[in-house]
């Protein structure tokens, strides 16, 4: 018991700790380890009043986690920066400090709380063509692993995190106008709860 304690608290470390100050491996990390951590960031956008989705992306060869992120679209009002994108963000503020230019994440895997949106689709096939993308909630939202693998991204795997899957359906009972703005814009929004 001691030993799983010790570990929910290093990973809920990992999480709150910027990422351009974390060690340069995670050797023994694996995917529910890098799941966990997208757990913890979108618990904290949970906390600060927004959407609970984040994301986590991992270098696939060393397990160095090079960008990390969660959706603030409440609380920075930006409709653009969902999980994905802030950890996609997070990578290239990083890789500039260290002063890296462009990333390349085709060597990378990223790990998501809930099944991206066709914007972050778009961006995780064209812009960015990572190897593999790990997915932690199918259940909440409409999947989007036939987009993802349509688009080129080879393994697309769907983990079903329990804990993320909980805290989003949570907040979708709570919130479902942030919901459907997140997830389709004004008009999703407007669609579904009846012209709100």
């Amino acid at each position: 018991m001691t030993d799983k304690l010790e570990t929910i608290d290093m990973l809920e470390t990992i999480a709150l700790t910027p990422t351009e100050n974390l060690p340069e491996s995670f050797e023994a990390l694996e995917d529910r380890d890098f799941m966990r951590i997208a757990a913890h960031l979108a618990r904290k956008s949970y906390n600060e009043g927004g959407c609970p989705i984040g994301a986590v992306i991992a270098d696939a060869a060393t397990g160095r986690i090079i960008g990390k992120g969660h959706n603030t679209l409440v609380q920075e009002n930006d409709a653009t920066t969902h999980g994905e994108t802030a950890a996609i963000r997070d990578a290239g503020r990083v890789a500039k400090l260290r002063g890296k230019g462009p990333v390349d994440f085709r060597g990378a895997a990223l790990y998501t709380t809930l099944t991206p949106c066709l914007v972050c689709c778009a961006q995780i096939i064209h812009r960015c063509q990572f190897q593999r993308v790990v997915i932690g909630d199918a259940t909440n939202a409409p999947s989007t692993q036939k987009i993802l693998r349509g688009g080129g991204i080879k393994h697309v795997d769907i983990l079903e995190d329990a804990e993320a899957v909980a805290l989003y359906k949570t907040f979708m009972e709570e919130k479902p106008e942030l919901h459907y703005l997140d997830w389709g814009g004004h008009k999703k929004r407007e669609e579904m709860l009846g012209g709100k």
